[in-house]
C-alpha cells in the first residue's frame, strides 16, 4: 500500500474514532439535557392544567373531554383526564363516545405516582400512538370529593430529529473531513512519491535530475539533503569509476597472474594474464579453485594460507604447458581484522628458469670446451720441456704441431665468445647499408675456397640473383662465412654447397643447403644453442667451437630478419634466413 494511502487510512481511522466517540457523548447528552427540559416544561404545563381542572365547577366526568380537548390543543399536547379510580374521562386524541373502550390507567406508574405524590412521569412506548412518549402527570385536588390526574404526553421526536440532525451533521463533518484529508493526503503524497522516485533514480545510479524544492517544510528539506547526498554520490561514483578503471588498466596490464579468492575458495576477481596462464575465461568468477587446475599444490597451499593466516611463497610446475614454472605468493586478505580470502600473485618464471639452465650448461661447456686444449697444450708442452726435443726431434715436431692446433682452437673458441658477447650487447646498433647479395657470397666463396677444395666440395651459387640488402657488411659476411663453413664440414665428397637467395615480399629470404648426413627432429630445436653439437666427436675433430650457428642467430636478429634449419636425415640440410630487402629492388 503506497505511503499516501496509509496516511488516509489513519487519518480516516482517527476521524471515525473522533467522530464516534463525539457522536456517544453529545447524544447521551443531548438526550439527557432535552428530556430534562421537557420533563420541567411538561411538569409545569401539567400543574396548570390541573389548576384549570380544579377551576371548573362541573363533574370531572361532565367536563372531562372538553377540558381534555382544551388543554391539548391550548399546549399542543395530548392531554388525558383519568378520574381516581383510573378510568378515561378525557382525551385529547379519542373522542368522547371512545373513552369506554380505553384501558382503565390505574395502573400507569406516572399515574399513581401522581396519586400519591402529587407529581408523576414516565418514559415507555405508546402502543395507541406507536412511538416513544414522555408522560407527565399531576394530581388535581378539588373542594370537592371527587379528584383525577391529568396527563400531558409528548413524543419524543424533537430528541430523536436532535439525534438525526447530529448524525447527518457529523456525517457531513466526517464527508467533509475526508474529502480535505483525501486531498492533503494526495498533496502528500505527490512530494513522496516524488522523493520516492529520485530516491530509486539516485539508487540506479541515475544523478542527472534532482529532487524539485517546493517548499520550505520537511519535505522541501529532505529534498534539499537528498539532493546534497546526491551530489556526493555522484562524485564519490566518479571518483570509483576512475579508481577502478586505474585498477582495471593495472590489472590488464599486469605481467604477473592475479587471483584473488574468498574464504571459502570461491573465485572473486582474475586479471587477463591468469586466465592465459591457466586457460579460462571470464566464467571463472564464483567457481571454486579447484575446478580451474586440479594441481595439488594449489590446493594444498591455499589450505597452509587459510589455516596458518601467514604469506606463503611456492613454485609448481603447470601439466601440459611444455613445462612451464610459475612462483606464487600467497598472501591473506584481511577485512576489520578477520580473514575474508586470499590474494595470489603468480609469475611465470618460466625464462628464468631457461636462463638459468642455459647460463649452468653455458658455463659447464665453456669449461669443457677450454679445459680440454688446455690439458692437451700443458701435457705435450711438459713433454717437450723434459728433454723431448733433443732426444726426438720429429716427434717434438709433431707434438709442436699438436699444441699449436689446440691454441688456434683455443683463439677461435675465445673469438667466438667475444663475438657473441659483443652481438649480445650491442643491441641494434648496427650501420645498416644496401649491399648486393653476390658479391658478398663470391668474397666468403673465395676465403673457404681451399678447405672446401681439400673435402672435394664445390659451391653452387648460381641461385643467387642480383639481390640488394639491406645490411652491415661484416656481420653479414660473417653469417655467409659461418654457414659456408658448417656445410663444407657436413657435406660429402664430391658433392657442392648451394646459395640460394628469392624474394618474398619486402624481405630476401636467402638459404645455404648442403647434401650431407641430415640431422635428426629432435635435434633441431637446439641446433641455435651455444656449445649444442649434434655429434660432438666429430664436430671437434674437425675444429667446430659449438657456436657458429647462435652467433649466426644473433646476427640475423640484429637485422630484424629470423633464421631457421629443415632437415632430413640421409638427405640433408637447409639452413634459411631472412633480411630487408633494398627499397629500389622491390
Amino acid at each position: 500500500m503506497p505511503v499516501r494511502w496509509k496516511l488516509f487510512a489513519t487519518l480516516l481511522l482517527m476521524m471515525l474514532v473522533m467522530g464516534g466517540t463525539s457522536y456517544a457523548y453529545l447524544r447521551r447528552t443531548l438526550e439527557q439535557d432535552l428530556l430534562a427540559d421537557l420533563r420541567l416544561k411538561l411538569r409545569g404545563e401539567a400543574t396548570l392544567a390541573a389548576q384549570l381542572a380544579q377551576r371548573d365547577e362541573r363533574s370531572l366526568r361532565v367536563a372531562g373531554p372538553e377540558l381534555a380537548d382544551l388543554i391539548g390543543n391550548r399546549l399542543g399536547v395530548r392531554a388525558t383526564l383519568i378520574a381516581s379510580d383510573g378510568s378515561v374521562v378525557g382525551d385529547s386524541e379519542v373522542a368522547a363516545i371512545d373513552l369506554g373502550a380505553l384501558d382503565n390507567h390505574g395502573n400507569r406508574p406516572e399515574v399513581q405516582a401522581a396519586l400519591a405524590d402529587g407529581h408523576g412521569m414516565a418514559l415507555r412506548y405508546s402502543e395507541t400512538l406507536r412511538r416513544e412518549m414522555l408522560y407527565v402527570a399531576t394530581r388535581i385536588v378539588a373542594e370537592r370529593p371527587e379528584g383525577g390526574v391529568v396527563r400531558l404526553a409528548v413524543p419524543l421526536i424533537a430528541i430523536e430529529q436532535a439525534k438525526s440532525g447530529l448524525v447527518a451533521s457529523l456525517t457531513l463533518a466526517l464527508l467533509l473531513v475526508v474529502g480535505l484529508s483525501l486531498f492533503l493526503t494526495q498533496l502528500a503524497g505527490r512530494k513522496i512519491q516524488a522523493l520516492s522516485e529520485g530516491v530509486e533514480r539516485f539508487g540506479a545510479g541515475d544523478f542527472r535530475r534532482r529532487l524539485p524544492v517546493e517548499s520550505r517544510d520537511e519535505f522541501g528539506t529532505l529534498a534539499q539533503t537528498m539532493n546534497a547526498m546526491a551530489e556526493r554520490l555522484q562524485m564519490q561514483m566518479a571518483h570509483l569509476t576512475a579508481e577502478r578503471g586505474r585498477l582495471d588498466a593495472i590489472l590488464r596490464g599486469m605481467g604477473e597472474g592475479l587471483l584473488v579468492t574468498d574464504h571459502d575458495g570461491t573465485v572473486r576477481l582474475t586479471n587477463p594474464a591468469f586466465r592465459e596462464l591457466f586457460g579460462v575465461d571470464d566464467g571463472a568468477l564464483g567457481r571454486p579453485l579447484q575446478e580451474l587446475s586440479r594441481h595439488p599444490l594449489l590446493a594444498s597451499t591455499f589450505r597452509n594460507v587459510v589455516e596458518n593466516r601467514c604469506e606463503q611463497v611456492a613454485e609448481l610446475t603447470l601439466p601440459g604447458s611444455d613445462g612451464r614454472v610459475l612462483l606464487t605468493h600467497w598472501v591473506p586478505l584481511r577485512e576489520g581484522g578477520e580473514q575474508t580470502g586470499v590474494v595470489t600473485v603468480f609469475h611465470d618464471i618460466t625464462d628464468i628458469k631457461r636462463l638459468e639452465r642455459v647460463r649452468r650448461d653455458f658455463v659447464a661447456n665453456v669449461s669443457h670446451e677450454l679445459r680440454t686444449p688446455i690439458s692437451v697444450i700443458r701435457g705435450y708442452a711438459e713433454t717437450l720441456v723434459g728433454g723431448l726435443i733433443e732426444s726426438d726431434p720429429a716427434t717434438a715436431t709433431r707434438f709442436a704441431a699438436i699444441i699449436q692446433s689446440h691454441a688456434d682452437r683455443l683463439t677461435s673458441l675465445i673469438a667466438d665468445l667475444l663475438t657473441l658477447s659483443a652481438l649480445e650487447g650491442s643491441g641494434n646498433a648496427l650501420d645498416l647499408e644496401p649491399l648486393p647479395l653476390p658479391p658478398l657470397a663470391a668474397h666468403c666463396c673465395a676465403l673457404l675456397a681451399k678447405k672446401a677444395e681439400e673435402r672435394g666440395v664445390v659451391f653452387d651459387c648460381d641461385g643467387v640473383a642480383d639481390w640488394t640488402v639491406i645490411a652491415h657488411r661484416g656481420r653479414l659476411e660473417q653469417v655467409l662465412f659461418n654457414l659456408f663453413d658448417n656445410a663444407i664440414k657436413h657435406a660429402p665428397s664430391g658433392s657442392s654447397v648451394k646459395l640460394a637467395a628469392r624474394a618474398d615480399g619486402d624481405l630476401i629470404e636467402v638459404s645455404v643447403a648442403d647434401r650431407g648426413t641430415g640431422i635428426p627432429p629432435e635435434a633441431l630445436p637446439r641446433l641455435f644453442e651455444r656449445f649444442y653439437r649434434v655429434d660432438a666427436g666429430r664436430s671437434r675433430d674437425q675444429g667446430g667451437t659449438g657456436l657458429g650457428l647462435a652467433i649466426v642467430k644473433h646476427i640475423v636478429q640484429l637485422h630484424g630478419g629470423r633464421v631457421w634449419i629443415e632437415s632430413t636425415p640421409g638427405q640433408g640440410t637447409t639452413v634459411y634466413f631472412t633480411l630487408r630487402r633494398h627499397p629500389e629492388t622491390i
